[in-house]
């Protein structure tokens, strides 16, 4: 390749992140427990067993080439060359200084409305057991807000603060994370029993309260099963709320039955694997989109199996493969 020879790449190669961090960057490289370590810049970049992974970007590889050229954005040539020591890596840092990271701004929740109408007649239009919300209002994870009444829903930390937000509106599309939101606690409705097992994973807060709200149409112990809504696809939050809840041994991956949701199983089956610790307590881990031809997301599902019956929306649906037990 023009500017480096083939044998300065596979000495680059020969560089480990953990060995570089150590040798170059001391002050970068920090334990957080066995033999895992964090990045001090990324406090979501890990390195463990020879590699890293940036969880909260979903990148990750092998070797410091790797992470100088995704995470720094240094070029190819420029890292090989640093790598093999052939531009000194305090030059290279000082003539490349590290872009710094905007401060985030302090989280809090919106002002809540006293009457929250509009937010249960519009989780209702979706489909969404009444009870199912009574019991999210009561936890304290969802309300409707004062000034747009808008739904928002709440994750919090194993102390119980509210460490994250998530608003759709009740009218027209709006959505969107409250500023200052920490996706690493997502919105979860925890099962009757604190220590269940069994964790239902979705996208969304609304598809985790309609799988919940399937389920208990079918007739089934619904509230056996934790619910937790990761805001997208990344794995974050779920690895978050494994290590807040080690009793869960056994995990659906109900994400969308789109290309989104697909590659972010997968992810999520490989961010998992790089968890060592949390890799050999899962005994089962499934991925159960909604099937194919009932709609991209468990609310449409849902919604789609409301609207083929003729009673209440209290009595049973047809089948539904819901949690794998």
């Amino acid at each position: 390749m023009p500017g480096v020879t083939k044998e300065q790449i596979e000495r680059a190669k020969e560089w480990d992140l953990l060995s570089y961090l150590q040798t170059y960057e001391p002050h970068e490289v920090k334990r957080c427990g066995g033999r895992e370590y964090r990045t001090v810049t990324h406090d979501s970049l890990k390195i463990s067993n020879g590699k890293w992974h940036w969880h909260s970007r979903g990148i990750g590889g092998r070797t410091a080439l790797d992470y100088l050229i995704k995470v720094r954005g240094m070029g190819f040539v420029s890292a090989v060359e640093l790598l093999c020591g052939e531009r000194g890596a305090v030059s290279v840092e000082m003539a490349r200084p590290k872009p710094k990271e905007k401060p985030r701004k302090p989280f809090s929740l919106p002002k809540g409305n006293r009457c929250g109408r509009a937010m249960v007649a519009y989780l209702q239009n979706r489909g969404i057991d009444a009870d199912i919300i009574s019991q999210c209002i009561g936890k304290g994870i969802l309300y409707e807000s004062r000034d747009y009444h808008n739904c928002v829903f709440v994750g919090r930390d194993p102390e119980g603060n509210a460490r994250y937000a998530f608003q759709r509106g009740t009218y027209g599309q709006f959505r969107n994370d409250v500023e200052g939101s920490d996706k690493q606690y997502g919105f979860f409705l925890s099962a009757a029993d604190k220590e269940s097992p069994f964790l239902a994973v979705a996208e969304s807060p609304i598809d985790a309260l309609s799988i919940a709200t399937l389920l208990k149409q079918q007739g089934e112990d619904w509230a056996k099963n934790h619910y937790l809504a990761l805001g997208g696809t990344a794995p974050r939050a779920l690895l978050q709320f494994l290590h807040d809840h080690p009793a869960v041994t056994y995990i659906s991956l109900c994400l969308d039955n789109d290309r989104a949701g697909i590659l972010g199983m997968e992810k999520i089956r490989a961010a998992l694997q790089e968890e060592p610790a949390l890799s050999g307590r899962i005994r089962m881990i499934v991925d159960n989109p909604p099937p194919a031809g009932s709609g991209k997301d468990y609310n449409e599902l849902l919604q789609q199996k409301n609207a083929m019956r003729p009673v209440s929306r209290n009595r049973e649906a047809g089948q539904h493969k819901g949690m794998e037990k």
